[in-house]
């Protein structure tokens, strides 16, 4: 049995240095790798390497415990080769940004991006315009942003309107936005692998679809041909939205752990 209060009997201010100076190493590599599908990586590697060690020491198992003492350099060795896109990405971004540093305001951005996304949306359903628009939530997109067009502007409505303008270069793809700004537009997205889905939805249905199914994003659909606006999140699919359920939608996306009323989750379903 571990001695805990011979454990506690030799916990001092040292200690409590020690666990903060941990904690904020695993906090900053959580936030230098935001944004990107590699925190899942990283977060199954986390747990083998913890339930590795929980094994070795509770069981007593003398060949694993060889067999894993004997892998490690190799395995510490590789994981900057597994992470070395993401490592680069992240560097260059906390080099240009100062992104530990910086703590914005992230509910007025996000009011002031669902303003933007509504007057857009409701302006391209009104003249039939095609688009597909993602937001990301926790899990990162940086994969799909990848095959797309980087922009990092701003969320406005002109932006958006210009983007999907038919017959320009940018209009036939997807656009996803992460916290206030297009980051890239003409991105591709996998399409939904439901056989309903084919018979049912369109491309950019289908695509919005994928994407959700496979993350916690929102995606706003305005179909080219009718003109109806749909939202999908997990996998599912709201249509014939209107600029008030619209909104609804997008707070309850960005205030995730607001209590929600009767109408929000009537909107949701």
């Amino acid at each position: 049995m571990i001695d805990v209060f011979g454990i506690l009997s030799r916990f001092n201010w040292q200690s409590v240095i020690d666990i903060a100076l941990v904690t904020a190493i695993f906090y900053g590599l959580l936030r230098l790798f935001r944004g990107t599908q590699a925190v899942a990586l990283l977060r199954g590697v986390l747990i083998i390497f913890l339930s590795i060690t929980v094994i070795t020491n509770v069981l007593q198992l003398t060949a694993f415990e060889w067999l894993v003492r004997n892998s490690l350099p190799a395995i510490l060795v590789s994981l900057p080769v597994i992470f070395q896109p993401e490592l680069r990405r992240a560097l260059e971004r906390m080099g240009r940004t100062g992104v530990l540093l910086r703590w914005g305001a992230h509910e007025s951005r996000a009011e002031r991006t669902s303003e933007y996304l509504v007057a857009a949306t409701m302006q391209l359903a009104e003249r039939r315009h095609g688009a597909l628009i993602v937001l990301e939530g926790a899990t990162g997109l940086q994969d799909y942003v990848d095959t797309g067009v980087f922009i990092d502007g701003v969320v406005s409505t002109r932006l958006l309107l210009t983007i999907f303008f038919p017959n320009t270069p940018l209009h036939d793809g997807a656009v996803i936005i992460r916290n206030g700004r297009v980051v890239a537009a003409a991105c591709v997205l996998p399409l939904s692998s439901r056989s309903s889905a084919e018979v049912q939805y369109g491309t950019r249905h289908r695509a919005a679809l994928g994407i959700t199914e496979q993350s916690d994003a929102l995606a706003i659909v305005v179909s080219e041909e009718t003109g109806t606006i749909s939202v999908a999140r997990n996998g599912r699919m709201v249509r014939r939205l209107d600029d008030a359920r619209l909104m609804r939608v997008l707070e309850s996306f960005y205030r995730p752990r607001r209590p929600w009323t009767r109408e929000s989750r009537r909107v949701s379903a």
